[in-house]
C-alpha cells in the first residue's frame, strides 16, 4: 500500500505532466515480450536500488561525531603531544637549534628581498615556527621568510608604495598583504577545499621555481659585486644587461661577496665528497655543511669588525646597520581599504605562491618520511601564521624548501622542533642586535644566491618531464622564459592557464577504442600453463593443492582493434559477433567529450555496417541531403557482406558520473541508430559502472533494459537475459574447497611421512576433495542455474540487480548477453 506521500507525489506529477517511468523495466509487473526473470530455488531475487536525493543529502550532511572530528582535526598535535618522550625531545632539540642557526641570516637577507628592514625577517621567522605546530601535519616543514614569497612581497611593496604615496610605511603594506592572503588561505583550508592545489601541475611548480630562482639570484649579484645605479626589480634580462654594462662599477663589496659564495659551495662540495668516502662519519659531515651559513657569516661578522669597527659611520664595504633589539613593530596592524586596493592586483600571485611552496614540500617531504599530510589542515596552518605574524610586525611567510630539508635530515621526529627553532630566533632578537650591525650586504647577498640555486631544475629532470610527457616540457620553458623576459607573477599564471588549457584539451579530445576479444595464456618460462600438464599427471595449480580447471590456464582479454595501446600488431582481435560492438571510454564521460566519443562510435558504425531495411528510402526524393545514394544512371550495389547493427557494448570502466549533455547525446544516438537499424533495435549493453548514480541516470534515459521490436513476429524468438550470479561463500565455496583439497594434500604428505597408507576414497564430510573436484566436473543440471561448476547445489547470488538486466558486471558477461539475442536480430 502506498503511503499517503507517494500518493501526494504521484499526482503531482500526474498533474505537471512528469512520467515517472520513462520505460517498463524488465521484471516490472508489465512483461511484453515474454522476457524471462531468474528465479530458481537457490538464487535470491535481487532488485538493485536506485540512489535518492535523500540519500545523498544524508550523505554529504555532518553528524555530531562529524562535526567533533571536524574540529579535533583542527589541532593534530593533540594526537601525539601526550606520548611525547625523551627520545623525540632529542631529535627536536638537535634539529631545532640547527634550523635555528640558518634561519637567523637566512630571515634577515630574506627580509632585504621584500623592501623591509632586517627586523621583520627575524619576526617573520619567529612567529612562523612557533604557531605553526598547533596545526601541522607535517613534522619537517619549517615556516618563515622564503626567497620567492619575500621577491613577491616586495614587487607587492614597490608597487603599492607608488599608488599610496610615502605617507604609508612599507612594513604596513606587507602586514596587510599578509594578513588578506593569510585570511583567504585560512579559509580554503577551514572549508576544507585543499585539494585545490591539485590544479598546479608539477611542471608549473618546476617552472614557477626555476624562474624565480634565476630571478632572484640575478637580482642580488648587484648587491653581492657592489654596483648600483639601476633597478634589480626590472626584469631578469635587463639586469642582466645592466650588470654586464656596469660592472665596471665593482667595488671591495665584491671580495666580500664573490668569497663568501666560494666559501660555501666549497665547504658543501668538501662534505659531500667525504661523507661519500666515509660514511660511518655522514652525520657529522651533514652538521658542518648545514652551518655553513652560520660559519660564514659568523666570519665575515668578524672580519667587518676589525675592518669597521672605527668606521661605523662610514664603513668600508656595504653593511646590515642597526637592528633594532626586540619586538619594536609589535602592534594591532593596521589594515585600510586604499591598502588593500593598492595590491588587490597582486593577491592572487601571492596566495598562489604561499600555496605552491608549502603544499609542494610538504608532500614531497611527506612522502620521503612515510606519512601522509593534509592539505587543508597545512592551508589552516600557513593562514593563522599569516594572521597572527603581523601582530609582531612580520609579512607573508610560507614553507621554507632549504629549511625543510635541513630539518628533515637532522633527524627531527615532531614539530615540536619549531618550538626550539622559535628560542634560538628570540635569543637573537634579544641577545646578537649588536653583532648583527657588522654583517656585510654582499655576505648576505651571496647567502641568498647560494640558497636559490637549489630551487633550478636541473637538466636531468627536464630530460625526464621529456621523457614522461613531452607536452609539459613546452609549458616548463614557457614558464621559465615568462619569468625571465616578465616578471614572478606573469610566469605563475602562464604555467598554471597552459597546463589547465592542456587538461580541458584533454578532455575535450578523449576517444574511445573499439576492442575484440583475444584468448591469452599464462607462460611460466618456455611453456605455456595448458593441458600438455596434465598428461603428465599433474596441474600447476593442482601441485598447489588448488582444484584443477580446465579454463584456468586461458582466458579473454580485450584489447583495442587498432592495437594503438602497443599490444602486438601481428595479434588478431576477434570480433565478439558480426554486427555487435564494443567501446571502451579512454576517461570520463561528460558534457565536454560527449560528442568527441559519439561521433566517432556513429562514424566506425556506418562504416563496417549497412542499413537493416535498404529499401527505407522508396524514392528519391525520400533520402536526405546528407545521404543523396548513388548518382543517376547507377544503381546501388545490391550485394553488400557488410553485417547489420545489432548490438553496441560500452564500457564505463573509466567514467565516473555522466551528466544531463552526456546522456542526451546518447539517447540522440540511440534514436539515430534505431532508425537506421529499423525494424530491428539496437540493444545497448553497458559493462563496469561503478557509480550508482551513473546507472539512476542511464535507467532514467531508458537504458539498461530490453525494449522489444514492435514490428517482428514476437512468437518467433523470445529475449534471452543473462545474468551473472556468484558463490554465497561457506562450506561449499570454492575457496573452501581450494582450502579443503590443500588441507587433504598436506595430510596425505604426512601420511606418507610416518609410512601409513593412504586411503583417497576416504569421505571427508563437507570438506572433502570429493566436493572440491566436484566443481570441476561437468554439470549434470545442464539448465541449473543453482550448480556451479558442477553437481552440487550451492547457494548463488545475483550480482547485479534482475531490473536492469543490461547492466553487466564486466565486459565478458555483456558479450555473452549480446551473443545470446544475436539471432533474433535481422542478418
Amino acid at each position: 500500500m502506498a503511503s499517503t506521500s507517494t500518493k501526494i507525489g504521484h499526482g503531482l506529477a500526474k498533474v505537471l505532466g512528469i512520467k515517472l517511468h520513462y520505460r517498463n523495466e524488465t521484471g516490472s509487473e508489465r512483461i511484453t515480450r515474454g522476457e524471462s526473470v531468474f528465479s530458481v530455488a537457490s538464487a535470491d531475487t535481487f532488485v538493485e536500488e536506485e540512489p535518492t536525493s535523500l540519500e545523498w543529502l544524508q550523505s554529504i550532511t555532518p553528524s555530531g561525531h562529524d562535526i567533533a572530528h571536524y574540529f579535533i582535526r583542527l589541532f593534530p598535535f593533540l594526537q601525539w603531544i601526550t606520548r611525547y618522550n625523551s627520545q623525540w625531545l632529542i631529535g627536536d632539540l638537535v634539529a631545532g637549534i640547527t634550523v635555528g642557526a640558518v634561519v637567523v641570516p637566512q630571515s634577515m637577507a630574506y627580509a632585504k628581498l621584500a623592501n623591509l628592514a632586517p627586523e621583520f625577517g627575524l619576526y617573520s621567522s619567529f612567529m612562523g615556527v612557533l604557531i605553526y605546530w598547533f596545526f601541522a601535519t607535517s613534522k619537517d616543514i619549517t615556516i618563515g621568510p622564503v626567497a620567492v614569497l619575500s621577491t613577491v612581497t616586495g614587487n607587492v611593496v614597490t608597487s603599492a608604495s607608488k599608488k599610496l604615496g610615502p605617507g604609508v610605511p612599507a612594513d604596513i603594506i606587507a602586514s596587510s598583504l599578509a594578513i588578506i592572503a593569510g585570511s583567504i588561505v585560512c579559509f580554503l583550508g577551514l572549508a576544507r577545499l585543499g585539494w585545490l592545489v591539485e590544479f598546479i601541475s608539477l611542471t608549473s611548480i618546476a617552472a614557477f621555481m626555476t624562474g624565480s630562482a634565476l630571478n632572484i639570484a640575478v637580482g642580488q649579484v648587484p648587491a653581492m659585486m657592489g654596483i648600483t645605479g639601476f633597478s634589480t626589480r626590472d626584469a631578469t634580462y635587463k639586469v642582466v644587461i645592466h650588470i654586464l654594462k656596469h660592472l665596471g662599477r665593482s667595488n671591495l663589496n665584491a671580495a666580500i661577496g664573490l668569497t663568501a659564495l666560494t666559501m660555501l659551495y666549497l665547504i658543501r662540495f668538501v662534505c659531500n665528497t667525504l661523507a661519500k668516502r666515509y660514511p660511518n662519519r655522514k652525520k657529522t659531515f651533514f652538521f658542518i655543511s648545514t652551518l655553513r651559513t652560520a660559519f660564514v657569516i659568523l666570519l665575515y661578522v668578524l672580519i667587518s669588525y676589525l675592518v669597521n669597527r672605527h668606521h661605523r659611520k662610514k664603513p668600508k664595504f656595504s653593511v646590515l646597520g642597526k637592528v633594532p633589539r626586540g619586538f619594536k613593530h609589535a602592534r594591532v596592524p593596521h589594515i585600510t581599504t586604499d591598502i588593500i586596493k593598492a595590491f588587490a592586483s597582486e593577491l592572487p600571485s601571492t596566495v598562489i605562491v604561499l600555496l605552491i611552496e608549502h603544499i609542494s614540500i610538504s608532500k614531497s617531504f611527506g612522502r620521503v618520511n612515510n606519512y601522509t599530510i593534509d592539505p587543508s589542515q597545512e592551508l589552516v596552518a600557513i593562514g593563522v601564521t599569516n594572521l597572527l605574524g603581523p601582530f609582531l610586525g612580520a609579512y607573508p611567510a610560507t614553507g621554507s624548501f632549504s629549511r625543510t630539508a635541513i630539518k628533515s635530515k637532522a633527524g627531527v621526529r615532531t614539530p615540536f622542533g619549531g618550538v626550539i627553532t622559535a628560542i634560538v630566533v628570540l635569543l637573537a632578537i634579544y641577545a646578537l642586535p649588536a653583532m648583527f650591525f657588522y654583517i656585510p650586504n654582499a655576505a648576505l647577498s651571496a647567502v641568498i644566491i647560494h640558497a636559490v640555486g637549489d630551487l633550478i631544475t636541473p637538466p636531468n629532470t627536464v630530460y625526464q618531464f621529456w621523457r614522461i610527457s613531452p607536452l609539459e616540457v613546452p609549458i616548463f620553458f614557457a614558464g621559465v622564459l615568462v619569468t625571465v623576459f616578465s616578471s614572478i607573477e606573469n610566469g605563475i599564471y602562464t604555467t598554471i592557464c597552459v597546463s589547465f588549457a592542456l587538461f580541458v584539451f584533454r578532455a575535450f579530445k578523449a576517444r574511445g577504442r573499439f576492442v575484440g576479444r583475444v584468448k591469452v595464456h599464462s607462460v611460466v618460462g618456455d611453456h605455456l600453463l595448458d593441458q600438455e600438464e596434465s598428461k603428465e599427471g599433474r596441474t600447476p595449480k593442482a601441485s598447489k593443492g588448488i582444484p584443477d580447471d580446465p579454463d584456468s590456464n586461458s582466458r579473454n582479454i580485450f584489447l583495442p582493434v587498432d592495437h594503438h595501446d602497443g599490444s602486438n600488431p601481428t595479434i588478431e582481435v576477434e570480433d565478439p559477433y558480426p554486427g555487435i560492438f564494443i567501446y571502451r571510454f579512454s576517461e570520463g564521460f561528460n558534457y565536454p567529450n560527449a560528442n568527441h566519443y559519439l561521433d566517432y562510435l556513429v562514424h566506425v558504425i556506418f562504416e563496417k555496417t549497412r542499413r537493416t531495411n535498404p529499401a527505407t528510402y522508396g524514392k528519391l526524393g525520400d533520402r536526405p541531403w546528407n545521404n543523396p545514394g548513388p548518382r543517376r544512371g547507377k544503381e546501388a550495389d545490391p550485394i553488400d557482406h557488410r553485417p547489420t547493427l545489432k548490438a553496441i557494448i560500452l564500457d564505463f570502466s573509466s567514467v565516473n558520473n555522466v551528466d544531463v549533455t552526456s546522456i542526451q547525446n546518447l539517447i540522440d544516438v540511440r534514436n539515430q541508430l534505431d532508425r537506421y537499424a529499423a525494424p530491428d533495435t539496437v540493444d545497448w549493453h553497458f559493462a563496469n559502472i561503478n557509480n550508482r548514480w551513473t546507472k539512476r541516470a542511464l535507467a532514467a534515459a531508458g537504458f539498461g533494459y530490453y525494449t522489444p521490436e514492435s514490428d517482428v513476429d514476437s512468437g518467433l524468438e523470445r529475449w534471452k537475459p543473462i545474468f551473472s550470479v556468484a558463490e554465497l561463500g561457506g562450506t561449499s565455496s570454492a575457496a573452501a574447497a581450494a582450502e579443503a583439497h590443500q588441507n587433504k594434500a598436506q595430510r596425505r604428505a604426512a601420511a606418507q611421512a610416518e609410512g601409513k597408507t593412504v586411503n583417497d576414497d576416504i569421505e571427508e564430510g563437507p570438506d572433502s576433495s570429493e566436493d572440491a573436484d566436484s566443481l570441476n566436473k561437468p554439470s549434470s543440471h545442464p539448465k541449473a542455474y543453482g550448480t556451479i561448476g558442477g553437481g552440487k547445489s550451492q547457494k548463488i547470488a545475483i550480482v547485479q540487480g534482475l531490473n536492469r538486466p543490461l547492466f553487466h558486471i564486466d565486459i565478458t558477461a555483456a558479450m555473452e548477453s549480446a551473443l545470446a539475442n544475436a539471432q533474433r536480430k535481422t542478418h
